[in-house]
């Protein structure tokens, strides 16, 4: 990855808005080259060409598009050095993607797994570094079923549908995830952390309607960090130079300090599970 303080081929998922997009510009304002990512070709575009960056667009309920973003990268950033898994969504009912997945599972976990395999010889070429967003709903309201990680079976009606715990059991996977890269890749150079910006009031939970904009708009939006923070605080890390700035393996909080999340989180028989059975189901074989 170079020295610290070099510059670096950053790719960062979800630039088009909130901490992503300020992650990005705070990036380029330190003379890192940055390809941004968004799902909206719109506001991708605006974001990168305020910033003079390239870009892409990729829609996560698709893993044809992750696959295709993955080709495209490979082709315009062969020296890449790190990649930053900063893409989520957070939906109010329970929905199948084409794929056959439930979807909050599919675009905060199981699409950031494929497009960081897909990619991971060009990391390991570059000794470079995954960075994820990770979030508190790991810990307040995350409860992984080994017999039903995608919760496919427990999400099957609205009735039983919890956006929450579906969010929040996605980010409890991006964590084990985060963890299974350093165990499995750090003595190849690889070095991977997961960042919580906290609860950031920003656009994100647009899809979850005019109750979720009402409490940003209550008291309790004066208490949320403001995307600025957020996103200087994602762009430290992806600049940041692992073992000095940041240990691999470790969950980060608002203070730059590592912080503790849901106990699933660091268990090691189901962070295994987890990743041999994710790569089941995305069709993938070590």
């Amino acid at each position: 990855m170079g020295e610290a303080g070099a510059p670096r081929t950053v790719v960062l998922t979800g630039a088009s808005d909130g901490i992503g997009a300020i992650a990005a510009e705070n990036l380029v304002r330190d003379g890192h080259r940055v390809l941004v990512v968004g799902h909206s070709p719109e506001k991708t575009r605006a974001v990168a060409g305020r910033l003079g960056v390239a870009y892409a667009v990729a829609d996560y309920t698709r893993l044809d598009d992750v696959r295709r973003l993955a080709r495209h990268i490979r082709a315009t950033c062969p020296d890449l050095d790190v990649l930053g898994n900063n893409a989520g969504a957070q939906f109010p009912r329970a929905s199948l993607t084409e794929d056959g997945f439930e979807r909050t599972f599919q675009v905060n976990y199981l699409a950031p797994f494929l497009l960081t395999w897909l990619l991971r010889d060009l990391l390991l070429a570059r000794r470079g570094a995954v960075v994820t967003t990770a979030s508190a709903a790991a810990r307040m309201f995350g409860r992984l079923d080994v017999d039903d990680l995608t919760g496919v079976r427990h999400f099957s009606s609205a009735r039983a549908y919890g956006p929450f715990r579906a969010y929040g059991n996605a980010k409890i996977a991006t964590i084990l995830f985060t963890r299974a890269l350093h165990h499995r890749y750090r003595d190849d150079g690889l070095s991977a952390v997961a960042v919580s910006p906290g609860i950031v009031a920003t656009n994100f939970g647009r899809e979850m309607g005019p109750l979720y904009d009402l409490a940003f708009r209550s008291p309790l939006g004066r208490v949320l960090a403001d995307p600025e923070s957020g996103g200087r605080l994602l762009a430290d890390f992806l600049a940041g130079t692992p073992g000095r700035d940041w240990r691999s393996g470790q969950l980060y909080g608002t203070r730059h300090t590592v912080v503790r999340t849901n106990p699933q989180a660091y268990d090691p028989a189901l962070e295994l599970y987890l990743w041999t059975r994710t790569l089941e189901m995305l069709d993938l074989s070590e």
